[in-house]
Parts: C-alpha cells; sequence; structure tokens
C-alpha cells in the first residue's frame, strides 16, 4: 500500500480544522476554535466524546523524527507507592549512568548530580543519528480528522526544546544549571555546543516531513533563565532554526506559558508563534498586550485555570474580552495546562461563548 504523503484536508468549513487553518492562514476568526492538547485527551478521565460532540477540537502532537543512540540504553521501572506512581530512569553508558526520578508527573530527581555527569550525558549523546518519519504525522492527521489539527514535534527522549532549556528543565534542574552555567563549567559548555548541532540536525531531517508547523516546548521561566541568557544563546539558536524551516515553508512554535514582557521586544523580531500564552497571574501580559507587541504572530491562547473557577458571568466576560483583545484574527483557545476545574460546566460554556458571541 502506498503511503499517503499529505496532511488531511477539511471539507467543511464550519469543521474545528477548516476554522483553525483559516485562523493560521491570516484571515478573520469568525468562530473561535477551543482545542485541548491530545495528552489530556489520552491521560484524564473526561467525556471527551460528549466535548467533542458540542465542539471541542483537538490539538494533536506527532514525532517527526526516529532517532539511533548508539552509546544509550533507556531504562525504566514503576512502583506504586500509596496510590501514586513512582518511576525510576536509567540512563546507562559505556563512561556511566544517571538516573533520574518521578512521582506521578513531577520530576524529583535530575540526571546531573555534579560535574563529571555533564560528560556521561555527552557520551550519551555521541554518534546519535535521526531520521525523519512522516508516519506518525499522517498517521495522527488521518485520525484526527475535522476534529483538529496536527503539530510536529522533535519528540520527548530527547531534545523537545533548546538546548539551554532542555539542560535547564529536564537535565541538571534550575539550581544546579544557574550555577554551573555561570561558572561556565566546560563540561556543561561542551555539552551544550554538541545538543546545538544535535538539534539543528534534528530539524534538518524534520522538515522533510508533511507537518508545517513544528513546536518546541520551551516551558521557558525568564526569571530562572534570565534575559542575558536568553538573548545571548537562545534567540541565536532560534535564528539558526528558522534558516532550516522558512526555505522548507514550515513555521515555529514555542511553548510559551509563562512571563514575556521583559522579552517581549526579542519576541517581536523573530518570525515565531506563540503556543499557551497565559494571561495574568501565571503570565504578565493580557492578550491585548500580546497582540499590539506581536500583530503577526499566532497566538494559542491559553485561558488562566482561575477564570474558570468564577461565576459564568465572568468567566464569560473575560473569555470574550480576551478574544476582542487578541482579534481580529490569528489566534484560538486551547486547554493546554490542565483540564479546566468542573469541566462538565466551565468547558461546554466556553464553547457556547465563542459559538454565540461570534455567531
Amino acid at each position: 500500500m502506498v503511503e499517503p504523503t499529505r496532511p488531511t484536508e477539511s471539507i467543511d468549513p464550519q469543521s474545528v480544522r477548516a476554522r483553525l487553518q483559516s485562523a493560521l492562514a491570516g484571515e478573520p476568526v469568525q468562530w473561535p476554535v477551543y482545542a485541548a492538547y491530545d495528552w489530556f485527551v489520552q491521560n484524564r478521565p473526561v467525556d471527551w466524546q460528549m466535548l467533542f460532540g458540542l465542539g471541542l477540537g483537538q490539538i494533536a502532537h506527532a514525532e517527526l523524527v526516529r532517532v539511533r543512540r548508539p552509546h544509550l540504553e533507556i531504562v525504566e521501572s514503576t512502583r506504586v507507592v500509596e496510590g501514586a506512581a513512582h518511576r525510576e530512569v536509567r540512563w546507562i553508558t559505556d563512561r556511566g549512568e544517571l538516573t533520574e526520578s518521578f512521582v506521578g508527573e513531577w520530576q524529583q530527581q535530575y540526571l546531573v548530580k555534579c560535574a563529571h555527569d555533564y560528560r556521561i550525558l555527552h557520551r550519551a549523546f555521541e554518534d546519535v543519528r535521526y531520521t525523519a518519519d512522516s508516519a506518525p504525522f499522517l498517521a495522527s492527521e488521518a485520525a484526527i480528522g475535522d476534529g483538529g489539527i496536527t503539530l510536529g514535534m522533535l519528540g520527548w527522549t530527547p531534545l523537545r526544546r533548546t538546548p539551554l532549556l532542555q539542560v535547564q528543565i529536564d537535565f541538571a534542574g534550575p539550581e544546579r544549571f544557574a550555577l554551573d552555567l555561570a561558572d561556565r563549567v566546560p563540561p556543561l559548555m561542551d555539552l551544550l555546543d554538541l545538543l546545538g548541532h544535535l538539534t539543528l540536525e534534528k530539524f534538518r531531517e524534520a522538515v522533510k516531513t508533511p507537518a508545517r508547523y513544528i513546536k518546541l516546548w520551551e516551558n521557558l521561566s525568564i526569571d530562572m533563565l534570565g534575559v542575558r541568557a536568553f538573548r545571548e544563546q537562545v534567540v541565536p539558536m532560534y535564528g539558526k532554526v528558522l534558516e532550516i524551516l522558512e526555505p522548507a515553508g514550515k513555521e515555529l512554535l514555542v511553548h510559551y506559558d509563562g512571563k514575556l514582557r521583559v522579552i517581549a521586544g526579542d519576541i517581536a523580531e523573530l518570525p515565531l508563534h506563540i503556543d499557551s500564552f497565559t494571561p495574568p497571574p501565571e503570565g504578565d501580559m493580557t492578550a491585548r498586550e500580546a497582540r499590539a507587541a506581536w500583530p503577526q504572530k499566532f497566538l494559542w491562547l491559553h485561558p488562566p485555570l482561575g477564570w474558570y473557577q468564577e461565576p459564568r458571568r465572568v468567566l464569560v466576560e473575560r473569555l470574550r474580552q480576551m478574544a476582542r483583545d487578541a482579534g481580529p484574527s490569528r489566534y484560538c483557545l486551547m486547554i493546554s495546562e490542565e483540564v479546566p476545574p468542573d469541566w462538565q460546566q466551565t468547558i461546554p460554556a466556553v464553547l457556547e461563548t465563542l459559538a454565540e458571541s461570534f455567531a
């Protein structure tokens, strides 16, 4: 059987897919899309079929690259303690072994515990090879149909973020990373150089797939990373990534769900889009301020979870104002941080508000 080479195209102009494609193309938003990450659909006990029937969309994610890691074996084990899943992950190389641990979805122990551990990580990434793989993306597109779209990503293990953020968030933790980066610890700097090379190699393969939109799960906390590190190391990496994406007709999304005001000008100069943009109190910019700062960026808007705990009339007005401020084009609303509280009432209220307000 011949594998399809193009993603699904919507034939229903009122479908979630068609409306989202229109918004992504820069057309005025007539009926805003409200969609949930596929991870929540797969991992939260919610009546998703009921919500999809009411008009909720889905944002799926597909890995675009296969990875061959000749010097690394990853071994996981899980045990349940007092109802909570405790997961241990061992990274095994011929130069040493590292361990990280999780309780539920939260990381408790990081791989890096001393400077030498950066050398073991370096070995884990040596001679890694990437190969483009369209199959997961095409399968996701076929499965989701008119109910949403699929975004491409670089995978979860590892390198789903730019190098500084990958090491800070996943490998070393923010405290140890901040100290080691300030001291420019040689094994860390060597690792960052290697990860930068591999990140670009991964993108060179990813652009060979049909996915038009490719996401970096940055989860940027500018307070912990620092403006100087962002400008001196993260921004140049974005520039190199965009040099690969733009000739291939691809667009970059960055998952930024925190405070962005201090780097709003830097973001404005980068041709990328903001995934999971969150207003105060989690963030520090309103949708109106974001649109003024970034008139051409697509804003994937995440209403703060606290809004859903307000009386319905307050929630409805906040959502209407957010949509007005983000518009008239290049935006949608999303469930990207957690399922809203009291979802049986709040999610239908959002869908009803968006349908009525823009009818």
